[in-house]
C-alpha cells in the first residue's frame, strides 16, 4: 500500500482504538503506584506492573517478565523477535507516578481519571501512563493491520518501576542485562510537544544534583525573649545562605558554573511561558536570558523544600537546626560531579556567622544531547508530519531522565529518540495533572507510522 494509504488505515485505528485507551488509562491512573513505601503500600506498584504485563501480553508481546531492580522495584519487559533483517525498537515508559502532592488542591479525586473540559485529569495521566497508554495503543494499531503477520520490526517495551523517585533501579539493571534490551532504535515516551498539536522532538535534557543541606547553630533550641538578637537562628542563617543561590535578577549564581549560554533552537514566548507556568500577573519571571536559554541552556537550582517549624505549633524559639531540599538542574556540556563539588563549595563558603553546614547528596544524573540524521530519526520526521500534518521541530528539557546517558553508554551505535504526550498544559508532577487525550491520540499514531515504516 501507499504511504498515504498506510497513514488513512492506522489514524482510523488509532482513533477507534481511543474509548479503549480511555478506559485503560483510567484503571491505570487508579493505582496509586508511588514507588515509596513510606507514602503508599509497595503493593500498589506491584498491581500496576502486573497489569502493564498483562496489557503487553493482549497486543501481541511474547516474551513478558517482570524484572526486579537493585532498588526494589519492578520493570515491566515485553518482547517481540525482530523478523528476519528487520531492526528492533525499544519503547520506554515508567508507571510509577510523583505523590498528589497536596490533594486538598485537586478539583477532582487523585487517583480517579476525571473528564473536564476536554482534558483527562488524574495523577499520571500525562507523566507517564499516559504515554504508556499511547505505546500500548500504537501497538494495538499496528496489529489491527498486521492481522496474523505480527509486527514488522522487533519490539521490546520497557516500563519502568521507580523513575519519579530517582533511586536508580533501572538505571543500574540495564548495563547488567545489555542483550535483554538491546535495540537499534530507543523511543523514549516521557517527554511531549512544545504545545498542543505542535510535533516535538526533545533535543536536550538537563542533568540533576540534588543535595540536603543542614545547617546548626546551638547545641538545642532557646527562648527567643531571653536570647534573640545575639543568638544564631539557624532558620535566619539558612534563609541567608539559600539567597546567595540567585542573584537579584534570579540568575543561579554558584560560583564554577557557567550561567550565560544561550538556547538556538526553538524559543519559548515569554508570555505563552506565563500562561504554561500560570505565572501570577505583575509577578517577574527569572533571569536575565530568554525564556529558552534560562529553561534549557542554564543552570537552574531550586529549593524542594524546608524542614523547619511550621507555623501552626510553633513556639517562641530559636531553632538550632535548619535543612533544605535542593535541586540544581545543569544543561549539556556540565558534568554532574563538578556541578555537585561547585555547589557544595558555594554552600560551604557562604554559611553565615560560622554557622556549620553539612551537605548530604541524595544523587545525580547526567545531562543529555540526543543524536539527529539516522534512519530512525528520519523515519520518525515523516511520522510526526503524517500524523500530525505538519514537520517537527525541536526543544530542551529542564527535566531529567538519567536513564538516557545509559542507554546511550550501553548502546553507543542506537538511536535515541524522545517524545511523548507531557506538554506543558499537562502539569506534571503539580495537582491537577492532566492530557489531551488528543496527544495520545496523535502520538500513538506518530508511532504506528514508525513501527510500519522503519527499516534500520
Amino acid at each position: 500500500m501507499t504511504g498515504d494509504e498506510r497513514t488513512a488505515r492506522l489514524r482510523a485505528q488509532v482513533h477507534s482504538l481511543m474509548p479503549q485507551a480511555r478506559t485503560d488509562l483510567a484503571r491505570l491512573v487508579a493505582y496509586r503506584s508511588v514507588a515509596d513505601e513510606r507514602q503508599f503500600p509497595v503493593q500498589e506498584c506491584r498491581q500496576a506492573a502486573r497489569w502493564v504485563a498483562d496489557a503487553c501480553s493482549a497486543v501481541g508481546l511474547t516474551d513478558v517478565g517482570l524484572h526486579p531492580t537493585p532498588d526494589g522495584s519492578e520493570a515491566v519487559v515485553a518482547r517481540y523477535p525482530a523478523p528476519a533483517g528487520a531492526p528492533t525498537v525499544l519503547l520506554y515508559c515508567h508507571y510509577d507516578v510523583q505523590p498528589p502532592v497536596d490533594e486538598a488542591a485537586w478539583d477532582s479525586p487523585v487517583w480517579e481519571l476525571t473528564e473536564r473540559d476536554g482534558r483527562w485529569y488524574g495523577r499520571g495521566a500525562a507523566d507517564c501512563k499516559g504515554n504508556l497508554i499511547a505505546h500500548l495503543t500504537a501497538l494495538r494499531a499496528v496489529q489491527n493491520m498486521m492481522g496474523d503477520n505480527g509486527f514488522p520490526v522487533g519490539i521490546t517495551l520497557v516500563a519502568e518501576g521507580s523513575e519519579e523517585q530517582g533511586t536508580g533501579g533501572l538505571e543500574e539493571f540495564v548495563p547488567a542485562h545489555p542483550e535483554l534490551l538491546r535495540a537499534d532504535a530507543l523511543v523514549i515516551a516521557d517527554c511531549g510537544n512544545v504545545a498542543v498539536g505542535v510535533p516535538t522532538f526533545t533535543q536536550t535534557l538537563r542533568g540533576n544534583v540534588n543535595v540536603l543541606v543542614t545547617v546548626e547553630t546551638l547545641s538545642g533550641p532557646i527562648h527567643s525573649g531571653m536570647f534573640g538578637g545575639a543568638a544564631p537562628d539557624a532558620t535566619a542563617a539558612l534563609v541567608r545562605l539559600l539567597s546567595t543561590l540567585r542573584d537579584e535578577h534570579g540568575d543561579t549564581t554558584v560560583a564554577g558554573l557557567p550561567a550565560e549560554q544561550r538556547w538556538d533552537g526553538v524559543q519559548y514566548p515569554a508570555e505563552q511561558f506565563r500562561a504554561d507556568a500560570g505565572v501570577l500577573d505583575g509577578v517577574h519571571l527569572l533571569g536575565s536570558g530568554a525564556v529558552a536559554d534560562m529553561l534549557w541552556a542554564r543552570p537552574a537550582v531550586t529549593i524542594l523544600g524546608i524542614d523547619v517549624p511550621p507555623v501552626v505549633g510553633s513556639a517562641a524559639a530559636i531553632q538550632p537546626t535548619a535543612r533544605a531540599r535542593l535541586n540544581l538542574r545543569i544543561p549539556p556540556g556540565v558534568d554532574p560531579d563538578s556541578a555537585l563539588r561547585a555547589l557544595t563549595a558555594h554552600l560551604e563558603s557562604n554559611a553565615p556567622w560560622g554557622a556549620r553546614v553539612h551537605i548530604e547528596l541524595e544523587g545525580t544524573g547526567a545531562p543529555f544531547r540526543s543524536g539527529t540524521g539516522g534512519p530512525a530519526r528520519r523515519a520518525m520526521e515523516a511520522a510526526f508530519a503524517a500524523a500530525y500534518g505538519r514537520p517537527a521541530t525541536t526543544q530542551g528539557q529542564g527535566g531529567s531522565i538519567p536513564l538516557c546517558t545509559v542507554f546511550a553508554d550501553t548502546y553507543p551505535d542506537a538511536e535515541i529518540m524522545l517524545i511523548g504526550v507531557e506538554e506543558p498544559a499537562c502539569l506534571i508532577h503539580a495537582p491537577n495533572e492532566s492530557v489531551d487525550p488528543g496527544e495520545i491520540e496523535q502520538v500513538a499514531l506518530t508511532e504506528a507510522l514508525f513501527l510500519t515504516s522503519y527499516t534500520g
